[in-house]
């Protein structure tokens, strides 16, 4: 075979090659552009948007600037992630949280002259509001 025909049967390789590329990436494309074609996550992932309103006291009043901590699990592939998230308490005694995932979360309220809560909830809605109200402790320790 002459070098002439060897460089002929290279393009030809080379053209032959870049035109199965380019089909292959055109199929790939229109599957993605394909309504059914889309990949789904293994698990569709719900959220909520969780609001917190804590008060204090006989009263009832908002207790400001106290510590929320939402305490949760993001189920990974391969090893689940616990998140902590840390919020304050405005004015109105209301603590407003990122969209987080809907199941199982902690919630703790730390705020000073008042009983420390801390207590599990289950997030079904999209958008949550809890009440928390806080008591004095009973006694003070020396």
């Amino acid at each position: 075979m002459s070098g002439h025909d060897r460089t002929r049967t290279n393009r030809h390789v080379a053209s032959a090659t870049l035109a199965m590329i380019v089909l292959f990436l055109s199929g790939v494309a229109l599957v993605r552009a394909a309504p059914g074609g889309q990949k789904k996550d293994a698990k569709q992932i719900e959220t909520t948007r969780l609001t917190i309103e804590v008060t204090g006291g006989d009263e009832k009043k908002p207790v400001v600037d106290a510590s929320v901590y939402l305490k949760y699990v993001v189920a990974k592939h391969i090893k689940d992630q616990k998140i902590e998230l840390n919020l304050k308490t405005n004015q109105e005694g209301k603590a407003h949280s990122p969209e987080i995932p809907q199941g199982k979360v902690l919630i703790q309220i730390v705020a000073p002259g008042w009983k420390t809560f801390g207590e599990y909830y289950d997030l079904q809605e999209e958008d949550q509001t809890i009440e928390i109200h806080l008591d004095r402790p009973a006694t003070k320790w020396y």
